[in-house]
């Protein structure tokens, strides 16, 4: 029986591009299941990220919806690079060039407001006292982490494509990517990418592996039912009838008996 293609093509790449793009991949990817699994048993009240709106509120009010809006963006961009083939959306009518000019470009604007909104959440721990000494550890390890992920992200897209000759990240570590979830990786195809790629994908299996264990957790508590919850209605009360009076009473009664 003949090897497939892309068992050959693992066997014949480095011990180093194997460990670093097939097991430390797979490595990460085990420890973020195993790590939600224990946590979610050991400390379902703690999934919701910590609030310290109480605290500070100025920078929280700005840089955390420009976080969150970006991180979606950022997010969706990645599922639609990474996760889509190109013959996909060739398929449906998008060209390649028209679907790198939009992914820059888009992908540029999503990057700078995650980048807006986190800077601000970063600045906020580090000037503001109260909030710095609330700070734990688990945020102390994973701020770092996201913020080299996200900054070698922006910083990789604007080297090659924004203002450099360009670089198919699609047909390189988008292969790599897609190929670990079905179980085929391919090492080759990454371990020629630019060395800016490859430490954003390096940070982000880290950062995937750091995930149960800091507060991200919370992105899998977020309040999704709300959108489909019946209306509460509310009706309003009567007005109660007061009670009458002792002396009401008596004047009612004696009112009674002058009429009769």
């Amino acid at each position: 029986m003949n090897a497939s293609p892309s068992l050959l093509a693992a066997a014949s790449a480095s011990g180093a591009d194997l460990l670093l793009w097939v097991a430390v991949p797979y490595i990460c990817l085990a420890v973020f299941v195993v790590g939600h699994v224990r946590r979610y048993r050991q400390d379902q009240f703690g999934w919701t990220s910590r609030t310290t709106q109480l605290l500070e509120h100025r920078w929280l009010r700005f840089g955390s919806p420009l976080f969150h809006l970006g991180a979606f963006m950022v997010i969706g961009g990645h599922v639609l690079g990474l996760a889509v083939p190109d013959s996909w959306t060739e398929a449906v009518g998008i060209t390649e060039h028209g679907y790198h000019t939009v992914a820059v470009w888009a992908g540029s604007v999503a990057g700078l407001t995650m980048v807006t909104g986190l800077g601000m959440l970063c600045a906020r721990r580090l000037l503001t006292r109260r909030i710095r000494l609330a700070t734990d550890r688990s945020d102390k390890l994973l701020f770092p982490l996201l913020s080299a992920t996200v900054l070698l992200g922006i910083t990789a897209t604007a080297a090659h494509n924004v203002f450099g000759p360009g670089y198919d990240y699609r047909s390189t570590v988008s292969v790599w990517f897609r190929g670990l979830f079905v179980l085929r990786p391919q090492p080759e195809a990454i371990a020629g990418a630019p060395l800016l790629f490859q430490l954003h994908a390096l940070t982000a299996c880290l950062l995937f592996a750091a995930w149960p264990f800091t507060r991200l957790v919370h992105v899998w508590s977020a309040p999704v039912g709300y959108l489909a919850r019946p209306y509460v209605v509310y009706r309003r009360r009567a007005a109660p009838v007061a009670a009458p009076t002792a002396e009401g009473r008596s004047r009612s009664a004696s009112g009674s008996r002058r009429a009769a």
